[in-house]
């Protein structure tokens, strides 16, 4: 009877969720409710299959699936590796490709290589701690800023930032560089461990399909 239950996914708004339900088509998962633009739902449900679908805010999809309410979310990894929620990471969808870098101008390059205190900005005040902390072993003040972290070292609030690059240019306009890789990042597939666990054979089956068609 575990077929009959719904399976519901939590996908993070905008291009992720649109190149997601491209890449459901494929496998011959289609949502309709989901093309109406002008529509007020916040649920979303294929029948056929028992999926329910819901749009969220990227940083709030690992917590709808560690706490189940959803049993899988799609997020970028930038943002499973910030939230840090309890969750099994089951596939790397292959698009929303970038970098986590360290950046900042030439000059703070120096700096990184002596280890000094420097202070930090990012949006992404836990990967940036666990970078320079556990991976670097270097003291550094992490500023965490919501805006534009590129005004971090023009500024003078910082002498580098931590921040998602995808082609550079526009570090490049603002005299900045990456220094330092920490991480390629792209969509992930993540699975409440509770549902692996009671559902198996149903998710199982769904990553591979997902895997043939997301190469």
């Amino acid at each position: 009877m575990s077929e009959e239950r719904y399976l519901t996914f939590a996908l993070a708004k905008g291009r992720l969720a649109n190149k997601t339900m491209e890449l459901f088509e494929k496998i011959g998962i289609t949502c309709e409710e989901m093309n109406d633009k002008d529509s007020r739902k916040l649920i979303f449900v294929n029948e056929e299959r028992k999926f329910k679908f819901f749009l969220s805010k990227g940083p709030d999809v690992p917590t709808y699936v560690e706490y189940g309410a959803a049993d899988i979310g799609v997020a970028g990894s930038d943002i499973i590796m910030e939230e840090n929620r309890r969750a099994y990471e089951v596939l790397d969808l292959g698009y929303g490709k970038c970098r986590m870098c360290v950046c900042g101008p030439q000059s703070a390059k120096e700096l990184l290589k002596h280890h000094e205190m420097i202070r930090v900005a990012s949006k992404y005040p836990n990967i940036a701690k666990d970078y320079f902390y556990n991976k670097k072993h270097q003291t550094v003040d992490i500023i965490k800023l919501n805006g534009s972290v590129e005004l971090g070292p023009i500024v003078g609030l910082s002498d580098v930032i931590v921040d998602i690059v995808e082609t550079g240019s526009t570090l490049r306009e603002n005299g900045l560089e990456v220094l330092e890789e920490i991480a390629p990042l792209s969509a992930r597939m993540i699975v409440n461990q509770v549902s692996m666990q009671m559902q198996p054979e149903r998710i199982k089956k769904l990553i591979m399909e997902l895997r043939k068609v997301s190469r």
